[in-house]
């Protein structure tokens, strides 16, 4: 029978983890008895009587040592490169060694592409796609260091965010869509990279309502039963704590979509069809006699998207 507790012993880091999906992600691995570095960028400030209130990582920090588990509070911004490596130092300081990394942080600057601004877009990419990065790389040069150290394979996972927004290819969104697709890439390379030193790295697309996603799914009412809603991101969390956990030593370079109860595994692309040239170099003539017909009464929304990915539920 498994253990209760599969991460005891290990240290892991949850970024963007003072609030919404970080935090149930943190609170799972610490259940799972991780010792959590729960990391969210923001200071301490003060509350509506003017006493000083926590920052939300050292809030949920705290939460996690009421509940009996281990977890330390990191307030930097994961998107800086030196903070980033700030992260990874204290993970290893605090714990002996790094075992998991759970990259969540993140932001939203909607707009459409006509009318985004240059910071809604590098903001937007820059702490997403870079703050991914940025841990990811010097978590990776820590196990490459122990693997290399003691020759042998280490127990190292990854779990990166991405977003059905990419899947899709979300309109309103489209630093996002970018930023959750540079991720899926991201991920596929660094899961190539770390097999040989026994680290993992998957990518989850989580649907959840929290302080960032509000206005997404402001439309969708939560269950008037008082029932678990299927937005809630306790949905979510138990898949973190499968992958991160030995149990998940041969899953690799993967991608689910999780929300409501429900995981699927999405497939990589598949070539549908193959042209060839007739004498080695395509001209335009001969593409339009090949392409045009083959794209001929094809629905307009019927793409390189995965649309119907927004369609998945339980059941």
């Amino acid at each position: 029978m498994p253990s209760p507790q599969p991460l005891r012993g290990r240290t892991a880091i949850v970024t963007g983890a003072g609030r919404g999906l970080g935090r149930a992600e943190a609170l799972e691995l610490a259940r799972l008895g991780a010792h959590v570095i729960v990391n969210d960028y923001g200071q301490p400030g003060r509350d509506g009587t003017g006493e000083a209130s926590a920052a939300p990582a050292e809030e949920v920090a705290a939460e996690i040592r009421a509940a009996g588990g281990l977890a330390t509070a990191h307030l930097g911004d994961v998107a800086d490169i030196e903070q980033a490596r700030e992260l990874v130092r204290l993970a290893v300081d605090t714990g002996g060694t790094l075992d998991v990394l759970v990259n969540n942080a993140g932001i939203l600057r909607d707009r459409m592409v006509f009318s985004m601004t240059e910071d809604e877009w590098d903001s937007v990419i820059r702490v997403h796609l870079k703050g991914h990065f940025a841990t990811t790389r010097f978590a990776a040069e820590h196990w490459r260091e122990r693997a290399k150290a003691t020759g042998r394979p280490v127990l190292g996972r990854i779990v990166n965010t991405s977003s059905e927004a990419f899947l899709a290819g979300s309109a309103g969104q489209p630093n996002y869509a970018a930023a959750k697709g540079g991720i899926v890439g991201l991920t596929l390379s660094t899961a190539e990279a770390l097999r040989r030193y026994g680290v993992t790295a998957n990518v989850i697309c989580p649907r959840a309502r929290t302080r960032m996603t509000e206005d997404v799914f402001a439309g969708l009412a939560e269950p008037a039963d008082g029932g678990l809603d299927p937005l809630d991101p306790a949905h979510v969390a138990p898949l973190v704590g499968y992958l991160a956990s030995p149990a998940a030593a041969g899953i690799s370079g993967q991608l689910f979509v999780v929300h409501g109860g429900m995981v699927a595994v999405v497939e990589r692309p598949r070539i549908a069809v193959k042209f060839d040239a007739a004498e080695g170099v395509f001209g335009v003539e001969e593409l339009d006699e090949l392409l045009t017909p083959y794209y001929a009464g094809r629905p307009p929304h019927e793409t390189f998207a995965a649309v119907e990915v927004l369609g998945l539920k339980r059941g």
